[in-house]
């Protein structure tokens, strides 16, 4: 017979560091995709997807929220572009009025996260490994 398996599960520890970093990497994607928009921003479209999949349901709830936050914003705006952009044909000053636009949206919005991020007061978070 086997004896039954009576040590505790160890603890793993997600540092406040690395939840800060977490909050902040989906808004510095999105100034980089709005100050260099092509390539990097249809690149970080795809991109965002994965970052907002790892992030969104963090063990650390405001990782989740900031991340929430910037992916609202950055959807809304390549949302809008696709909409109003259908009717641009191969004008370039709409495209760069358009861009200005998302970029005056984006990257205010997305420094301002960056500096509620900074000044929050960020905890470490305990994680249980549970048996399957």
């Amino acid at each position: 017979m086997s004896e039954p398996n009576t040590t505790q599960p160890e603890a793993r520890l997600i540092s406040a560091r690395s939840a800060r970093s977490a909050a902040r990497l989906f808004n510095y994607g999105n100034i980089v995709a709005m100050l260099v928009p092509l390539p990097l921003g249809i690149l970080w479209l795809g991109a965002s997807m994965i970052v907002y999949a790892m992030n969104r349901h963090h063990p650390n709830e405001r990782v989740g929220h900031y991340t929430q936050q910037a992916a609202y914003r950055i959807y809304a705006v390549a949302g809008f572009v696709v909409v109003v952009a259908t009717f641009f044909g191969t004008d370039v000053r709409l495209w760069l009025v358009t861009w200005a636009l998302a970029a005056a949206i984006i990257i205010p919005w997305s420094l301002l996260d960056l500096w509620r991020i900074g000044r929050e007061t960020w905890h470490d978070t305990e994680l249980e490994d549970t048996e399957v």
